[in-house]
Formats: C-alpha cells, structure tokens, sequence
C-alpha cells in the first residue's frame, strides 16, 4: 500500500481528511465506505464465531470418547483454546495499531486461521493421528489405548493456529468495520450506530449455525465434514474480503496506547525519586496530540512523576494528560477483575454441561438425536430472546425509577448478569443432584435448559454491559484497547476455569477419595463442582457491588469539572 499523504487533497467536500483509499490517495466519500464495504467485512466475523464455536462446544466429546482423555483434562483443553483464542486479541491490537493495520491484520490472520482448520480438518480425518476405538462399547478407561505425543500434537497445533488466527482478525474487524463510516457526517454516523446492531446479529448467527447444523454434521457425518465446512467458509469470506479492498476505507496508524502506558509507568519509575510539585500546573502538558484534557484527580499520583520536567534528563516527560488517561485505565481495573468470574461460569456450558447432555437421554421423537453440544443453543436462543425484551421491557420500566434515559447503568447491567450467573450455577447444581437420583431411569436433557437460559441471559446483560462500559470509559486516546480489555476478561475467565478445574480435580482425588470430576460423571460429584463456583460467584458480586458503588463515571467527573464530552465520545467506538 502507498505511504499515505499528510494532509487531504482539495475539494472536502468530496474527499475525506482522515481517511484513505487502497492507493494511498483521499478516500472519495462517495465510492468508498459504507455499507458495501462493511457488509464484506461482517462475513469475515460470522465466519470466525461459526469456526471457534463449532470448535468450542463440541471439542469436549471428542476429546474424552475419540482421543481418550479424562473429563477434567477435556474441559481444561477447550477452556485453554478458547482462553487463548481472546487473550491474542491483545497481541492482533498491539499489531494492527503499529505495525500493519486492521486490513492486513484481517487478511493475514484470517489466512492462518484457516491453516489452523484444515490442520485439525486433517488430525480429525487421519486414522493414524487418532488412537484406536476402545475395546469396550462404554469406554471403560481399561480398554481405552490413550492418544500419543504426536497425535495430541498435531491437534493442539490445528487448534492454537486457528487460536491465533482467530485472536488476530477479531481484534480488528469491528475497528475497521467501523472506520467505513464517518464520524463527523451525523447520517453516516447513524449508519455506524446500526453497523454495531447487525455485528452483533452476524455474531448471534454465526454462534447459532455453529452449535445446530455444524455441530449436527460433525457428530452425524464425522468431525472432518464439519471442520471442512469451516475452512471452506474461512477462504470464501476472505475472498470476499480481499474483493473489497478497492472499495475500503483505510485509517492511518496510530501506535498501541500500551506503548503509552508502558512509557507514563516507566517514566514514573525513573523519576521516582524526585518530589513531586504540589501545583499540577508545573507538570509536563504543553501538546496533547489533538486529545481531550482530561481534569486532575487526586489517586494514583504516583503516575505524575512521569509528568515532571527534568532540564538536564535526556528523557522526554509525558504530558499530564498522558498520565490522567493512564489513571482512568488504573480505575477501571477492579470493575475489569469483579467481571472475569462470570466467564468462568461461561464456560462450564461448553465443558460439563455438554459431558452431563452426553449421558442423558436426548432423544427427540422416534429416532433423532440431540447432538450434546447443540444444547448450546438454549444458551443462544436466551441471548437473543433477552436483548428485545430488555429493551422493550426492562428499558421503559428502568426509566421510571432510574435517571438513565438508556435505562440501566452499564454497571448495573453486569451485576444483574453476574447474578444471573449464581443463579445458573445453582440450577446446575440442582439438576445434576437430580440426575444423579434418578439412577437408571435416565432423565431428560431439557432439565438442563435452565442453566443454559440463565447463563445466556447473564451473558446478554454482562457482555453488552461491559461493552459499554469499557467503550465509553476508556479515554478518547485509548479506546482501541478498549475492545482488548473487554476481551482480556474472556480469556481470563477461561483460563481460571482451567486452573479451577485443575486444583479441585487434584485436591478431590488425593488420598482415595471419589473425585468430584469422575471421567464418568456418574461415579463423580459434579455438583460440588457447581456449587463451588456458585460460592465463588456471589463473593465476586458482592466485591464487585463494593467497586461499583465507589465508581464514578467519565461522564461525571467531566461535567463536575467543567468539561464538555466531545461528539466522538457519545459514539460507541470499536
């Protein structure tokens, strides 16, 4: 791509000052942007959800009946993938804000996304990279001959390339979907508003497919069909993807703001010995770079050494309003910690949840059969189910007791998910206990609904909740990491379940005892397993009533000091 210019060409009315065609020249308003091109940009997202769903909710049964390994270690190798597939979304940021952006990030991680699926495409449909059948029917462990180094490594590497792939291209494709549409022009920033609808539809869609008709052909017709529909549909969308790049609107570079808040705390470190001015006003803040100034606040003052000027040091100092913008990511943290626990709930539905619909009856009239991991769906159908009645209900019901106009807080959304989220947790307890009970008299799986239902609404309320939250928090310099952040608390969530899983599994089984995650859940003590997330839950919500409450918003602390928010900020950002 052409270096792009430093100022637009004539006639603004026509082109556009901060964005540029394929060719490095102004983008023309006209035929450039828009629909078109965010339509192009939506197929490569629904792809991405059809792959690491179709992936993810299934995973499990493969693992234990076809590749032999235990319950806990199933469900800790989906938790690991999914874990790692959110927590490189950081890493695809830090890459397209530097160094290549969102278009070639898009394009090249969407490339090795789909090495990883035909990788695991090729591990699921070689005999000789799967151990053989067990000798007996119920696959007692005795019978069972496990998977070697190199068949496990083969999987692992199909599914952490797809990780990666999947870490890069979904970093980026809401930004640059976003960036077709202009900001300062009120329809086209109407247009964007609605842009974020239909992102969340295609994602709602695509998590829909994946855990029906994929997961369907997979256990009908064999994982290698079911993964191979995931490559095909990987390349077409980056065919169509690529087949737009005339018609794109491309940004220039901006740099990582980790890379500024990796040098606001080393410039506070290195001036931690000098005192500190006791007027903010003698602190470094002569040019920031077009952004809003942001009021001085009193926490973290620390930080402000990064601020002080130092004739005789060879360092630039950091402008106050740098730090300022280092601060409110400082205060935005104990929220980010209080919502980690709820994807630990999240992923119990793609774990346990499918290994307990695997021993109940799923029958479904005379001769169908539910796949285990298209109970997921329970949890989709409640996604899309909550967000209409939230805002055709809970919206108009909230403005008469509550002063927002948008009916509850952001924060007030992800304490009624993180609720919901205990409230799953007992139901799976209570229906496991049940099953149990029950004996040889195999119950239904739809007595597992409710917990799909919950969590599914929890995440509606949550995921939303925190979406807004950290878009509209995060200062106007920064809000590239916000979608980061937001996702880093995915991957969390996923990776403490795995450590979770691993302690309790270890603990449970020391010195005899039955193991509450038993490879046959029958002669385990799942429930326990529930019950303790349940507890853990409704101490992180209780943390996390304490952190809201002290929590004041951007917003807020603005208009106390005299500061108006800017257009740009009222806009939800990618």
């Amino acid at each position: 791509m052409a270096a792009l210019p430093d100022t637009a060409a004539e006639g603004a009315g026509k082109t556009m000052m901060d964005a540029w065609d394929y060719k490095g020249r102004p983008a023309v308003r006209a035929s450039s942007g828009g629909w078109s091109s965010a339509a192009m940009i939506l197929g490569v997202e629904l792809n991405e959800r059809l792959t690491t769903l179709g992936i993810a909710v299934n995973l499990v049964t493969y693992l234990t009946a076809t590749m032999h390994l235990g319950s806990a270690a199933s469900a800790n190798a989906v938790t690991n993938f999914l874990g790692t597939s959110f927590l490189l979304c950081l890493l695809g940021g830090f890459v397209a804000d530097t160094y290549l952006g969102r278009y070639l990030t898009i394009s090249i991680f969407t490339a090795v996304q789909a090495a990883g699926m035909t990788i695991l495409t090729i591990s699921t449909a070689a005999p000789g990279l799967r151990p053989p059948a067990c000798a007996d029917p119920t696959g007692a462990s005795s019978s069972c001959v496990p998977s070697n180094g190199t068949q496990l490594g083969v999987l692992y590497l199909g599914l952490y390339l797809t990780a990666l792939g999947t870490g890069g291209l979904k970093s980026s494709v809401s930004g640059f979907g976003s960036d077709q549409f202009d900001e300062s022009d009120a329809g086209e920033r109407s247009r964007m508003a609605r842009f974020f609808s239909w992102f969340f539809f295609f994602i709602s869609i695509g998590s829909l497919f994946a855990v029906t008709v994929l997961v369907y052909v997979q256990d009908k017709f064999g994982r290698r069909w079911g993964y191979g529909i995931c490559v095909a549909a990987i390349l077409v969308g980056l065919v169509v993807f690529l087949a737009g790049t005339t018609m794109y609107r491309f940004k220039k570079l901006v740099g990582s703001p980790l890379t500024q808040i990796a040098a606001v705390t080393a410039a506070a470190w290195r001036n931690r010995a000098l005192p500190l001015p006791s007027d903010p006003a003698k602190l470094s803040d002569v040019d920031v770079n077009g952004k809003q100034r942001l009021p001085h606040t009193k926490q973290c003052r620390f930080l402000e050494r990064a601020a002080i000027v130092e004739p005789s040091s060879k360092w630039a100092a950091c402008t106050l309003t740098d730090v300022e913008e280092v601060k409110q990511v400082v205060r935005m943290l104990p929220t980010w910690a209080t919502t980690i626990p709820f994807w630990t709930v999240y992923a119990q539905m793609t774990t346990f949840s499918v290994s307990q619909a695997q021993v109940m009856d799923r029958r479904l009239g005379a001769s169908f059969v539910i796949p285990a991991g298209s109970l997921t769906v329970f949890l989709v159908g409640s996604i899309l189910l909550t967000v209409p009645v939230y805002d055709r209900l809970i919206v108009p019901l909230a403005r008469r007791f509550t002063a927002n106009a948008h009916g509850l807080s952001p924060l007030q959304r992800i304490f009624v998910g993180l609720l919901l989220s205990i409230l799953a947790m007992v139901a799976a307890a209570l229906t496991e206990r049940s099953r149990l009970a029950a004996g040889a008299a195999t119950p239904s799986v739809f007595l597992l609904a409710p917990q799909f239902f919950l969590v599914g609404a929890g995440e509606a309320f949550t995921y939303i909740g925190q979406l807004d939250f950290f878009l509209r928090e995060c200062p106007k310099g920064m809000k590239t990491m916000s979608t980061g952040l937001f996702l880093s608390t995915l991957a969390l969530g996923f990776f403490f379940s795995t450590a979770l899983v691993s302690v309790v599994h270890t603990v449970t089984t020391s010195g005899g005892r039955q193991p509450w995650l038993a490879d046959n859940l029958d002669e385990g003590r799942l429930y326990n397993f529930y019950w303790l997330l349940a507890a853990i839950s409704a101490v992180n919500l209780l943390a996390f009533v304490v952190v809201a409450k002290g929590y004041v918003y951007k917003e807020k602390r603005l208009a106390d000091a005299g500061i108006q928010l800017a257009d740009d900020d009222l806009v939800v950002h990618a």
